[in-house]
């Protein structure tokens, strides 16, 4: 379990007019990508989970969460705590505090306990509640009026009103090439406590999305779910271009303390176990699914699963078609212009393929399966060989449509 054994004290802001100059400078302040996060309550209630859920949507996260039991605040605490914990979330300022019911801000101090934030309340009454005074006698805290801790900020404004950059490949279908290889023949196999080589040094090489990719692919699963660990392994499958089968291998273990690398096995299946560098923008995603982990339940379990026991969550196919990602599609037919001179808008498939490819196996029954790419471009060259045939326009002999390889 978690814990932070110093905690920095509790900020009460003292607002007695409720002053919208205050209240536009704490919401002006919120930025979570420079560790501030502003939370406004949902107003009408005080259930405790509906302000679990306002930290997460203050977090980016989609809202309310889905396979828990109904009005259970536990599980969307705990998820907030992990995310907290793995982005650079260093304060947390909380508006209409003199809301505040006993449990609700309970479960305030305990996200405060897991996570070392720093905690602001902003209460915009003349008096606190007497229970509110009675419980931060027991924790360390300190008093401030709003005119000293929340001035105009102006300068925060203009940055809060400015343009916020553009997103090309926004609400775009994106094809990666990892993703080709996801499903897979077999069962995963058991736990396993070897020593991995790195993946370039048993000569494979993932596909390498480029920076614009990088930086949608990374936004989408941020915003796409709550859940760290569906985040998690889609983003591994990502820059690992490892099955499902695979994936299934990774425990909490077998993520590195610093979050820089993963282990994944499979006993020879494929290329063997290996270890692969997580990029930076993958790295607060796997530390998310690790910590929730460690939050729930403390054990080294299969990283790629719901420590919290979720039923009814979608599977990772699924999840990817929700963000929008998926491997590369059959080409379609080109379509005839009309007599008219203007051509038909193209329509997305109804339904995404997802190919069973055969090209990263490294038994000889793995190549004699069916072909059951359904169109499907093979994914491109894996090892150092393959890769430089394709940078001298050669095609590898180990990929494309079986029934043309004799002929190459």
């Amino acid at each position: 379990m978690l814990d932070c054994p110093n905690p920095p004290p509790v900020t009460v802001v003292l607002d007695p007019y409720d002053d919208v100059v205050h209240t536009r400078a704490a919401l002006a302040s919120h930025a979570p990508q420079h560790g501030r996060l502003t939370v406004h309550p949902t107003p009408g209630t005080d259930a405790a989970i509906a302000l679990a859920y306002d930290v997460l949507a203050a977090l980016g996260k989609p809202v309310p969460l889905a396979g828990y039991r109904h009005l259970d605040p536990a599980p969307a605490w705990s998820i907030a705590a992990a995310w907290i914990l793995a982005t650079p979330i260093t304060h947390l300022t909380l508006l209409r505090a003199h809301l505040l019911t006993p449990h609700r801000f309970r479960d305030l101090l305990t996200l405060r306990r897991r996570t070392g934030v720093r905690l602001v309340l902003v209460c915009h009454h003349r008096a606190m509640r007497a229970f509110l005074e009675r419980e931060l006698r027991q924790v360390d805290h300190l008093v401030a009026e709003a005119s000293a801790l929340l001035p105009e900020a102006e300068p925060a404004i203009a940055e809060r009103q400015a343009p916020h950059t553009a997103r090309p490949l926004a609400s775009r279908w994106i094809s990666l090439p990892a993703l080709t290889t996801l499903k897979a023949f077999g069962d995963a196999t058991g736990p396993c406590r070897c020593a991995a080589p790195m993946a370039a040094d048993r000569d494979f090489f993932a596909p390498v999305m480029p920076p614009i990719t990088e930086a949608e692919v990374a936004w989408r699963l941020h915003r796409g779910t709550a859940h760290p660990y569906l985040a998690a392994q889609l983003a591994t499958a990502a820059f690992t271009a490892a099955s499902t089968t695979q994936l299934a291998t990774a425990r909490v273990r077998d993520l590195a303390p610093d979050g820089t690398t993963i282990t994944l096995h499979d006993q020879g299946l494929r290329q063997g176990c290996m270890t692969h560098s997580v990029p930076v923008w993958a790295r607060p995603l796997l530390s998310a699914a690790v910590l929730l982990w460690r939050i729930g339940a403390g054990t080294s379990g299969p990283l790629f699963s719901d420590p919290l026991g979720g039923e009814g969550l979608p599977s990772l196919t699924a999840f990817a078609e929700e963000c929008k990602l998926r491997p590369p599609q059959p080409s379609r037919p080109k379509l005839r212009r009309s007599r008219r001179g203007t051509a038909p808008s193209p329509k997305e498939p109804v339904k995404t393929i997802w190919p069973v490819c055969t090209a990263h196996y490294g038994l000889a029954w793995a190549r004699d399966e069916p072909d059951l790419m359904q169109g499907c471009p093979h994914p491109p060259p894996h090892t150092r060989k393959t890769i430089e045939r394709r940078k001298k326009g050669w095609l590898p002999p180990d990929y494309g449509l079986r029934e043309l390889r004799h002929l190459r």
